[in-house]
């Protein structure tokens, strides 16, 4: 149902009606009143995965007659005489990393084809669906090539509908009709896995810490933006837990608020105080950004496709509402409005009154800029980086060195640890306000990777430099895109073991038992049980490898080659992919792939003109010799040397190989 399979494939209904299958319902048929209880109280509870908002597909066998790598119909009576629960069932076959969830959104079977052909010119929530499947599908088939998701069905949409339509053997019009739309969604399913257990599932996308912990409880009597967060967090999970109750907007923590955050603790299995800790708070964000993309949101920060203006409504409008009220409890000249999803006088006034002083076209419409300056502003407020009225990287006045505090330094150590998920060689470090000795190491490792004077200093010039690159990864250059990809911890895993990469390695037989049927899976259980090792000596016997069960440091390096491997061999491999055009995301240690690829061909095609530089294997797989050999090509290029390819070194690296190819220089 939620794949859509059957009208992917052509056909007009979704649910065949055969018992081999599914269920039809007969209104008003009579059925057992045990079967009605049991409905009424599951209708409407699925599985997922924490992080992801799509139900996860629980694959389910007889177990005797048929066998399958889910949860077996034979083996769960006895789980369940030994006395597990259900969730302890569930868990035993797909894993811990499984929730059970409810919803009060139900609704009649959709249908998620708009009703209308989608072409140049069209607008909307549809237009944004497709642009956003297409780049996920074009990872896989890199020549389709990638389109800004802006909700506007340009010539660049257009031009990547018609690809995939060639490719896919439909009517090549760049139109997106019924058939197209259709195939698009069951290549997006089919490249996701959104109906296997390898399924990565359907997360959400945007700042990673935006719903950081503001470091101290709230409770009734407790005022201010952290408050705001929590009760927005609250009101939208009402929508979807009919436990929790809706509570106002305000900022004031009131009764009202105190038994939303008890039903909301007693509901996830928390200490039931009315008080939002850390592990209330923590729990909060993770339940409602797992919802966020079911509430049309696009993910944290998105731009919603269209902008917004007087007269609309909805739940983007609500999220510029309330990003508006957390800006203005750190803005004088910002009103505060109501948070109710209907842009009217009120919302544009404030709107004005933010671009007024933000400097963007004041117009009281949220178009991209605005969006994304107002969630920016959003972040920086919720995370307490901002002084009152001072904007986002703002210079302080004065260096910022070890030993010193404040909002300044916090400000600078939020940027640093998000440039961090991007460039290995920068440590992640908290964002305290304290400027101590790892925000000097952080720092030191900025201006060296940069070209600035390395002292471990933040004045102007590394201060408007971080600034620089944080906002230019945000909006220019993609997502920093690689495989799970850890070094070996520098311990011997065997029987017994139990640990966090216990998990890892156990994730690794999974992926790898997939491709190789004689590679055996394990469960992920994070205990290194017999199961575990006979998977590990079936990866051995595989391989080539001496047959121990036991994971040393040459067993671990080689199922991380292997997995990789099969990563990189993706479709992908099977499409030449459009020549010299940057993937829309960022390269780094451990990507792989067609763009990875690619990648190495133009660089191994540039050292063998100049005779210099390094090879490098063309695997698909970015590796540590990758990073060594991207280094040198960016000391060549006279490029900051970074070791990751972003669009500058992409474009830089590309334009000297078609310089080359076009001259025809000899060797």
């Amino acid at each position: 149902m939620y794949t859509e399979w059957y009208p992917s494939k052509g056909y007009n209904f979704n649910i065949t009606n055969s018992t081999s299958y599914d269920q039809y319902y007969v209104h008003g048929r009579e059925v057992f009143d045990v079967m009605r209880r049991i409905t009424d109280d599951i209708f409407n509870t699925y599985v997922r995965r924490p992080g992801t908002i799509d139900p996860y597909y629980t694959e389910y066998c007889d177990g005797k007659s048929v066998t399958c790598n889910g949860m077996k119909q034979w083996g769960t009576v006895t789980l369940a005489q030994n006395g597990m629960n259900a969730l302890q069932i569930l868990q035993y076959y797909y894993g811990n990393n499984i929730e059970i969830v409810r919803t009060n959104r139900i609704q009649s079977i959709p249908e998620s084809y708009p009703g209308t052909p989608l072409r140049i010119g069209s607008t909307g929530t549809s237009v944004r669906t497709i642009q956003r499947q297409l780049n996920r599908i074009a990872r896989d088939y890199p020549s389709f090539g990638t389109v800004t998701v802006d909700g506007v069905y340009g010539q660049n949409t257009a031009d990547v509908v018609k690809k995939f339509q060639k490719q896919f053997g439909l009517t090549v019009d760049g139109v997106v009709g019924r058939n197209t739309w259709y195939k698009i969604s069951y290549i997006y399913v089919a490249v996701k896995d959104l109906a296997e257990l390898t399924s990565e599932g359907e997360a959400n996308t945007g700042e990673p810490v935006d719903g950081v912990y503001p470091g101290t409880s709230l409770r009734e009597g407790s005022t201010g933006a952290a408050v705001e967060q929590v009760q927005f967090w609250l009101s939208e999970l009402s929508e979807f837990d009919s436990s929790i109750p809706s509570v106002n907007v305000d900022g004031i923590f009131g009764p009202a608020t105190t038994a939303a955050v008890r039903a909301f603790q007693e509901r996830y299995g928390l200490t039931v105080d009315g008080i939002v800790g850390r592990d209330t708070w923590n729990t909060l964000y993770n339940q409602y950004n797992s919802i966020e993309e079911d509430l049309d949101s696009g993910g944290a920060g998105s731009y919603p496709g269209t902008p917004l203006r007087r007269g609309d409504r909805g739940e983007s409008v609500r999220l510029v509402q309330f990003y508006l009220r957390v800006a203005a409890t750190n803005y004088s000249t910002i009103p505060v409005i109501a948070v109710d999803g209907i842009f009217g006088g009120g919302t544009e006034n404030a709107v004005r009154a933010f671009q007024q002083f933000f400097g963007l076209s004041v117009d009281g419409v949220v178009g991209q800029l605005t969006w994304n300056k107002l969630y920016e502003v959003y972040t920086d407020v919720t995370n307490d980086l901002m002084a009152p009225d001072q904007r986002p990287g703002t210079y302080p006045g004065s260096p910022l060195r070890q030993g010193d505090t404040g909002k300044a330094v916090r400000e600078v150590q939020y940027y640093l640890y998000l440039l961090s998920a991007y460039y290995d060689s920068i440590p992640a470090i908290a964002f305290d306000g304290v400027f101590g000795p790892a925000t000097t190491e952080a720092v030191r490792a900025y201006q060296q990777l940069f070209g600035l004077t390395v002292d471990g200093v933040v004045g102007p010039a590394t201060w408007n430099s971080i600034y620089a690159q944080y906002q230019r990864l945000r909006t220019a250059d993609g997502p920093a895109l690689s495989f799970q990809l850890y070094r070996w911890p520098g311990e011997v895993f065997s029987l017994g073991s139990e640990s966090r990469w216990v998990v890892y390695l156990q994730f690794l037989l999974q992926f790898i038992g997939f491709f190789y049927e004689t590679v055996q899976g394990a469960d992920l259980t994070g205990l290194y049980d017999p199961e575990t090792q006979a998977g590990v000596e079936s990866f051995q016997r595989t391989f080539g490898l001496p047959v121990t069960g036991v994971v040393d440091e040459t067993v671990w390096n080689a199922m991380v080659i292997v997995y990789l491997s099969l990563a990189a061999g993706s479709p992908a491999i099977q499409t030449a992919a459009a020549e010299g055009e940057y993937p829309g995301f960022v390269l780094l240690l451990g990507s792989a792939g067609e763009p990875v690829r690619q990648l190495q061909t133009y660089m191994n095609d540039i050292a063998k003109r100049y005779c210099q530089g390094y090879f490098v294997p063309e695997t698909g797989v970015y590796d540590e010799q990758m990073v060594k050999a991207v280094t040198e090509f960016q000391r060549g290029l006279g490029l900051t040397q970074t070791g990751v390819v972003d669009r500058a070194t992409w474009d830089a690296i590309v334009d000297l190989w078609r310089t080359d190819q076009n001259a025809g220089l000899p060797g």
